[in-house]
Parts: structure tokens; C-alpha cells; sequence
């Protein structure tokens, strides 16, 4: 059951929010965090600059929208909810590679927005902080099951599988291959499974 329609008001004031973290997300990715000024993305959103301010909290409430936006993304869950009814290994590895590929293709340029920026900017470091522990949470659970169904190799602890995932799944497996290597999605998601499945087994 579906609830109220929305007034006018709350449709102009989400649309208003969505356009202003667009504006902001775009202007992040072509310009730098730094560079990016409150006045730009009020121009790029077609607002007043007071409107940015007041929806999102300034340049440090986008990058913890954007942040959320990204660490939080609902296929996360669902994946991890599918995983529960695999038992097969490999399978569990090529959903997990293809989803970390999406994400990538998806949220990329808020991923390489926080690590360059984090460096130099604490409350960014701290955003980021929250988004890595999300991320390693979740290739936890991904280790857990794989350990459930036999997939990790005698001996290996939980901490251990995770810390492996991380290495193949976690930011810079698909970046080097993308950005250093100039690999394809496809190749570099076809290699980090195998590469992936030879260590934990």
C-alpha cells in the first residue's frame, strides 16, 4: 500500500536536493573538492547559493550524502541477501566481482574523490573512514559465507579471507587494472575472480 501523494511543495523541495547533490557530484568529479566553490554548484543547480547551504549543509553535508549515497547503495544488501542461498564458491566470487564492477562503473568518481581528497581534509578522511568500514563489512559477510560453503582453503580465518577479498575487491584491484593497466571492466572483473579464487583455495 503506497502512501499519501506527495504535495507540490515536498516534490519541488526532493527535486530541488537531488539537483543541487548532482551539481555537486559533477563538479567534484571535473574540478576537485577544493576547487569546487558553494557558488558553482548553486549555478549548476539553478539555485541561490543560501539554498545549497540550507538543503545539503554546504560542500562537507554533499560529500557525506554523496558518501552515503555510494557506501549505502541498496545493491549491497540485496547481493549479500542472494549470497545467503548460494552454496556454490565460485558463484559467490562472480557475483561479488560483478558487483564491485558495478559500483564501480556507478560510484567511481565519489570513490576516487575521496581518497584524493581525504588526504588533506579530516572530516573527508572521516567520511571516508565510514565508507571503508562499510565496504570491509560487507567482503566480511561475502568471507563468511564463502567459508560456510568450503570455499576457503584449510587453516585460512575469517580475518584472513577478508583481508584477501579486500585486496582483490577493495579500491584499488579495479582501479590499477582500469586506470594504471588500461584494462576493460570486463577483463579486469574476469581476472580479479580468478585471482581471487586461487588465493582463498
Amino acid at each position: 500500500m503506497t502512501g499519501p501523494p506527495k504535495s507540490r511543495r515536498a516534490e519541488y523541495a526532493a527535486a530541488t536536493r537531488t539537483a543541487i547533490i548532482e551539481a555537486a557530484r559533477v563538479l567534484f568529479a571535473r574540478k576537485g573538492y577544493f576547487a569546487t566553490k558553494i557558488e558553482d554548484i548553486a549555478v549548476e543547480a539553478r539555485v541561490a547559493p543560501a539554498t545549497v547551504y540550507a538543503v545539503t549543509g554546504g560542500k562537507q553535508g554533499l560529500i557525506r550524502t554523496l558518501v552515503d549515497l555510494w557506501s549505502q547503495a541498496p545493491i549491497v544488501a540485496q547481493t549479500l541477501s542472494r549470497q545467503e542461498a548460494l552454496a556454490d564458491p565460485d558463484e559467490i566470487l562472480r557475483e561479488t566481482a560483478a558487483v564491485t564492477r558495478s559500483m564501480r562503473e556507478t560510484y567511481g568518481d565519489i570513490m576516487r574523490l575521496m581518497l584524493t581528497t581525504a588526504p588533506h581534509h579530516e572530516e573527508v578522511a572521516e567520511s571516508l573512514r565510514l565508507a571503508t568500514k562499510r565496504y570491509r563489512d560487507a567482503l566480511e559477510t561475502v568471507a563468511a559465507r564463502l567459508r560456510d560453503v568450503g570455499g576457503l582453503r584449510e587453516g585460512t580465518t575469517l580475518a584472513e579471507a577478508t583481508d584477501i577479498l579486500w585486496f582483490y575487491f577493495g579500491y584499488s584491484g579495479y582501479f590499477t587494472l582500469l586506470d594504471d593497466n588500461g584494462w576493460t571492466f570486463e577483463q579486469s572483473e574476469r581476472w580479479l575472480v580468478t585471482q581471487a579464487a586461487a588465493a582463498l583455495r
